[in-house]
């Protein structure tokens, strides 16, 4: 550091109030090895000599335009409203950060407030939090929501079609805490669990059951089975969903789930090279005690004038965190405010002919596929946007040889399951062309 405030008494003083005979004595548990390791760094560059090496990096990267982009697996491409961008840019919102003072944060309560109520509408639920960090964090703390009733059900049974990243962070969250969680394996055939295939793993002890809504490979299950599958054992129904999709499907809230998860990067946000991103979570009311994060309210202040309010933000989140539901007290207000523009921008029109195109692309996509050579569709069943495809070679060498073309063809599941080696998972949303879709078919074919 160039500027250090302590001086020579100051450090003095520190060290004897802590014992400590020297600076260094603090940095005993750090390895000897790695305590204090010779950096090898290159010369020191000027400002312009740093941008011109930064730029040819960047060159590296191959960039893939958005209508020959066939790959989702849980981040997609849609087309993003220029008012999104127009809007994030303002100051108000760009530079906000969580309303701990809720009295002087009036127009960042009302943005989370007409969230919520977006997304409480999309999803079919009663209440919804003013976000969560993604979709994986909130599948996570749906299920965990669950567990933490006063009933103690501490199983947790989770399909085998849920995407495989968010059960890795499901059981993330849950080491170490006294829940059991089961997870079922991937259907032998067609990629679409049913809730008879769930049914031998539940208990009495069940608190929930996760599944995903279209599945992690596409697939449309049926949530009512689930539904009532779980309520019969005295458990809930948690669901992972696509956002988009809800746009055609009945929303989850209409089947029978009791918590909805979903991420929402679909919802106007930028791939970004992974994040940030922004978790939906919504739920029915008689769980808004469980839900983590905090709610925004609407009320009316004593001139009789329309105010905005935290309404429930749990105490025990900061102060007594072991009796806390989640330790997440914070919200991802920019991407949650991005998403609130997508979808007023859009509106249930605009929402429904983005799900609409997205659907009738993937049909027309795996109409072409089936007549390929070596080719199929492995997904059984209805799909919404995204579904399977059987390869006639390895897919990860056909993943590599479409890139070359300038095609991004999808997930290589042999990445998710070595026996999988030679199934595709390919998706198409409202971006991808017909004239791309051809050409995606033609590069298979050859």
């Amino acid at each position: 550091m160039t500027f250090n405030p302590h001086t020579e008494d100051d450090r003095a003083a520190m060290l004897e109030m802590t014992g400590a005979a020297s600076v260094e004595a603090f940095f005993t548990p750090v390895p000897p090895r790695i305590r204090f390791p010779a950096l090898d760094l290159p010369p020191a560059l000027t400002e312009m000599e740093a941008a011109d090496h930064l730029a040819a990096l960047a060159a590296e990267n191959l960039a893939v335009a958005n209508e020959n982009a066939f790959l989702g697996a849980g981040s997609y491409r849609h087309y993003i409203p220029a008012t999104v961008g127009q809007i994030l840019a303002r100051g108000e919102f760009y530079t906000a950060y969580t309303p701990y003072q809720p009295e002087v944060a009036q127009g960042t309560l009302q943005v989370i407030y007409e969230f919520q109520s977006l997304v409480a509408a999309l999803t079919g639920m009663d209440v919804a939090n003013a976000s969560m960090y993604d979709g994986a964090t909130a599948l996570a703390e749906g299920a965990l929501m669950t567990v933490s009733l006063p009933r103690k059900r501490r199983r947790i049974v989770v399909a085998g079609t849920v995407n495989p990243a968010y059960r890795a962070v499901l059981r993330t969250y849950l080491t170490g805490l006294d829940v059991d969680v089961v997870e079922a394996p991937l259907p032998g055939e067609g990629f679409m669990s049913e809730a008879s295939a769930l049914e031998p793993l539940l208990g009495d002890d069940l608190a929930c059951i996760v599944v995903q809504y279209p599945n992690f490979f596409g697939g449309i299950e049926d949530l009512a089975a689930y539904a009532d599958l779980a309520h019969a054992r005295g458990g809930a129904l948690v669901v992972g969903t696509y956002p988009i999709a809800l746009g055609l499907l009945r929303p989850p809230g209409e089947l029978g789930a009791d918590v909805v998860a979903a991420e929402g990067q679909p919802l106007g946000v930028a791939q970004s090279f992974g994040g940030p991103y922004v978790g939906l979570l919504a739920t029915r009311q008689s769980y808004v005690r469980q839900m983590p994060g905090r709610l925004a309210g609407v009320t009316t202040d004593s001139e009789g004038k329309r105010g905005f309010v935290l309404t429930l933000q749990t105490r025990e989140q900061h102060i007594r965190r072991e009796k806390a539901t989640s330790n997440i007290c914070t919200n991802q207000g920019l991407m949650a405010t991005a998403a609130t523009v997508y979808m007023s921008t859009l509106g249930p029109e605009g929402f429904r002919e983005v799900a609409n195109r997205s659907y009738q692309n993937a049909h027309y996509l795996a109409g072409r596929v089936v007549y390929l050579k070596g080719y199929d569709v492995s997904t059984a069943g209805e799909f919404f946007n995204e579904f399977v495809v059987s390869t006639p070679h390895p897919a990860a060498e056909i993943v590599t040889r479409l890139l070359e073309r300038g095609i991004l063809a999808g997930l290589d599941l042999g990445r998710v399951d070595p026996t999988l080696s030679h199934q595709l998972l390919v998706c198409a949303t409202e971006v991808n062309t017909r004239a791309s879709i051809d050409r995606l078919v033609e590069a298979l074919a050859e």
